[in-house]
């Protein structure tokens, strides 16, 4: 494995932890963890690169090594996280940004909202959320009220190795090296010897705002960026989209002007995890 080292730097009043991989003198690649995730994910895409590059990846605030936010964690934070990390490292270039999942939901916005700060923009998994209707609005409200009565908890686990399993429930094609590995990430012992999760307990709790896809769309047409999207052909979060997913899909990659998709065989939602090998050489040939 490739080796990392981490810093800290504060950002918006967080004390934020930032992994990088390669030499600083490197070209720079960003790379943006999803949900319930950290950087670390990535270890295996950047083993499989073949280039040289400086990866900077950070955690999202309230996971990994991050600090925690006061309250709840609303998505707008995470545009201003990545627009004020972007200052910090490359305040006068454009950049080539990464993102999986969650991480790509926020770098798809932020390319349409700060076009000049991407240069090229990598989406893995990054789809979006299923359309909502403004009639849901007071269940959703209800229910984050609920929530709040009671917050969330997360479980814990009695060794790395359970966490590893977790891992592999989670997502049946994860070895059990790159599971072991993970685990160690993923998850901390507290001090009673059990292993609690890197995460903030508050990122289950609802948005109370619904998701706005017309607004995602807009953003999305405002990137000039070209953009490679990536997709595992037997990704789990298809089944959100309904009963003919590829075509939701496919209106919303039309919203994007210069767009380049790959579909990985044998890949899930993780397909950093699944296929890092076949995502990066299709990266590092985009990216070139």
């Amino acid at each position: 494995m490739k080796s990392s080292y981490s810093e800290w730097i504060t950002i918006r009043g967080l004390q934020y932890h930032i992994r990088h991989w390669g030499e600083p003198d490197a070209p720079v690649l960003f790379m943006l963890h999803g949900w319930m995730d950290v950087s670390a994910s990535f270890q295996f895409l950047v083993d499989s690169l073949q280039g040289e590059w400086h990866v900077i990846a950070p955690d999202w605030r309230g996971f990994g090594l991050t600090d925690h936010a006061a309250g709840n964690y609303w998505f707008p934070d995470y545009l201003a996280d990545l627009d004020a990390i972007l200052q910090h490292y490359s305040p006068e270039h454009a950049v080539n940004l990464l993102g999986h999942s969650l991480g790509a939901n926020v770098a798809g916005i932020y390319a349409g909202v700060r076009s000049q700060r991407v240069k090229r923009l990598v989406l893995l998994e990054g789809f979006g959320m299923p359309a909502t209707q403004a009639q849901d609005a007071p269940a959703r409200f209800t229910n984050w009220l609920d929530e709040l009565r009671e917050p969330p908890l997360l479980r814990n686990y009695g060794s790395s190795a359970e966490v590893a399993r977790r891992l592999q429930k989670n997502n049946p094609r994860l070895n059990n090296e790159r599971a072991a590995f993970l685990s160690v990430h993923w998850a901390v012992p507290d001090k009673d010897g059990r292993w609690e999760l890197q995460a903030d307990p508050a990122h289950r709790l609802s948005n109370p705002y619904l998701y706005r896809i017309e607004e995602v769309l807009a953003c999305w047409r405002a990137i000039t960026a070209p953009v490679l999207w990536v997709e595992g052909k037997q990704s789990e979060l298809l089944a959100r989209f309904g009963t003919d997913p590829r075509a939701v899909i496919a209106e919303r990659i039309a919203c994007i002007a210069d767009a380049q998709v790959v579909l990985l065989d044998d890949a899930g939602h993780m397909l950093q995890h699944d296929q890092p090998e076949k995502l990066a050489a299709a990266m590092e040939q985009f990216l070139a």
